[in-house]
Order: C-alpha cells, then structure tokens, then sequence
C-alpha cells in the first residue's frame, strides 16, 4: 500500500513540475519579443513624429524628460514629454515650440499655451510647466523666472516656501503672476 502511495505521489509531483515548467515556457518571453517598455518607447516616438521632430529634436527632448526623471523622485515617464510627478504633471516642451504641450493629448502644436484646468495650480517658466492636483508639500527644483495661474477653487490658497518650509508668499485662488522660482523650494497647491 505505501508503495501505490509513493508512486501516486511521485506521478503527481512530476506532472505539476511538468506543467510549471510548460507554463513558465508558455510566459517565457522569446528573442524579439516585446516588453511593456518597447511599447511606451514606439508610442512615444510617433507622438514626437506626429509633433513634426527630427530624429535629434526626438534625442534632445528625450534628453531634457530624462533629466527631470533623474531630479523627481518617484516620476514615471506617460508619454513623449510628459511626465507624472508628485502631485501632478511636468510637461516639457518640445524643441521648436513655445509652449508645452503633451505630445500625445490633442492640440500637440505647442502654439498657444495649455489651458490651467479649474481645480489645478498651474506652473510655468519658458518651456516648462507643472499641474498640480493634488494637495500635498513638493519639491520644486526650477530656477529662474516664469508664471502661474492658480485656478483652484476660489478662495484655496496655495503657498510657495523658502528652503526651510517657511512661506515665502501665498496665493489665493483664482490667481495668476509672476514669480521667480529661484527662491522657491516647495510648493503646497491647497
């Protein structure tokens, strides 16, 4: 009897690892085979080809959005020059335009500059901008001069801070200006 049970035991035993193994075959990926990532990287150069850029135009943005991943912790790369951050978005624009765009939404021409969206803070400075969304404390890592426009609710209040957290300025919503983001270190949207 303990015979049959060893051998039922052993038969079951070799048909599971058989069956592992043909699914670990079936998922293994094969020579040419795409990742998830391959995929991101072809949609993101049709949207930079839609957009009218050269192939070192492509590079030089690439370059730019990789620059900005490498500063925003926890940022993640959604489409050719866009990229989820903290909070928000941080859109980048594009050689050869003037405004940022998300290359991959409608009206990628980067000729006029994006709407700020009623809820959101929105940040500028020459080819640059960030759409927070969320309330929160984020790092804002730019220098030099540029705009914003808090279109939150009316009355929210969002506050820029120096390097020790303490307020530089407010603004209370709706709002827009000028601003010198050099001294600015965080910014709270709400």
């Amino acid at each position: 009897m303990n015979k049959i049970r060893a051998f039922m035991l052993r038969a079951t035993v070799g048909v599971l690892a058989a069956g592992t193994l043909a699914a670990g075959l079936m998922t293994a990926p094969t020579a040419g085979a795409q990742t998830p990532q391959d995929d991101s990287r072809q949609a993101f150069t049709a949207q930079t080809q839609r957009a009218g850029l050269t192939p070192a135009q492509a590079g030089e943005l690439q370059d730019r959005v990789d620059g900005y991943l490498a500063e925003e912790p926890g940022s993640r790369q959604v489409s050719a020059n866009r990229i989820a951050i903290e909070g928000g978005d941080l859109v980048v624009v594009a050689p050869g335009q003037r405004y940022a765009r998300d290359l991959a939404g409608p009206g990628a021409s980067g000729r006029a500059p994006a709407a700020c969206a009623y809820g959101h803070l929105c940040l500028y400075k020459p080819g640059d901008s960030r759409d927070y969304y969320r309330c929160g404390t984020y790092s804002l890592p730019w220098v030099g001069d540029g705009t914003f426009n808090n279109n939150q609710t009316r009355g929210t209040t969002a506050k820029f801070l120096n390097s020790d957290r303490s307020v530089r300025w407010t603004s209370r919503a709706p709002q827009t200006g000028t601003a010198t983001w050099t001294q600015v270190y965080y910014v709270v949207p709400c």
